[in-house]
């Protein structure tokens, strides 16, 4: 069972990422006026645009795709826990930023956006209890 959660996890979050990183690599103006999409603004609504960044931001999302994906193939622990943790280093100072700069948007997209970045930090730590508790299980040998 914990290995099941930890690959949702792991699914879930190289999903997120690939669409996201594709997105703002191959077409950063529309993700930067885009994004998350369903007609809202997120990146737009703060600050100019900035193509390098927005690609930066893309590429980024691509790397953590890998390294999710390839935890999510091979489940070996050591990748596992690094992508988790890469998850995490990435995701601790996002959501401190939009946490602070919240008055950019609207209530429903303040609650959208900590939203989904809340849970792009708990879902590498269910992938991390998962993981552990998976090895916890695993016969001694």
């Amino acid at each position: 069972m914990a290995e099941r959660v930890m690959r949702a996890a792991l699914a879930v979050l190289a999903l997120s990422a690939v669409v996201t990183g594709l997105w703002a690599t191959l077409s950063p103006r529309s993700f930067y006026d885009g994004f998350p999409g369903a007609g809202r603004e997120w990146v737009a609504a703060d600050g100019p645009y900035n193509e390098h960044l927005v690609r930066d931001f893309g590429s980024l999302n691509l790397s953590l795709a890998v390294v999710s994906l390839v935890a999510l193939v091979t489940v070996g622990r050591a990748v596992v826990t690094a992508a988790a943790l890469a998850w995490i280093v990435y995701g601790v100072p996002h959501l401190v930023y939009h946490a602070r700069h919240l008055d950019v948007y609207g209530t429903g997209d303040q609650v959208g956006t900590i939203t989904a970045l809340v849970l792009a930090l708990v879902l590498p730590v269910v992938v991390l209890v998962a993981d552990r508790r998976r090895g916890a299980a695993a016969p001694a040998g």
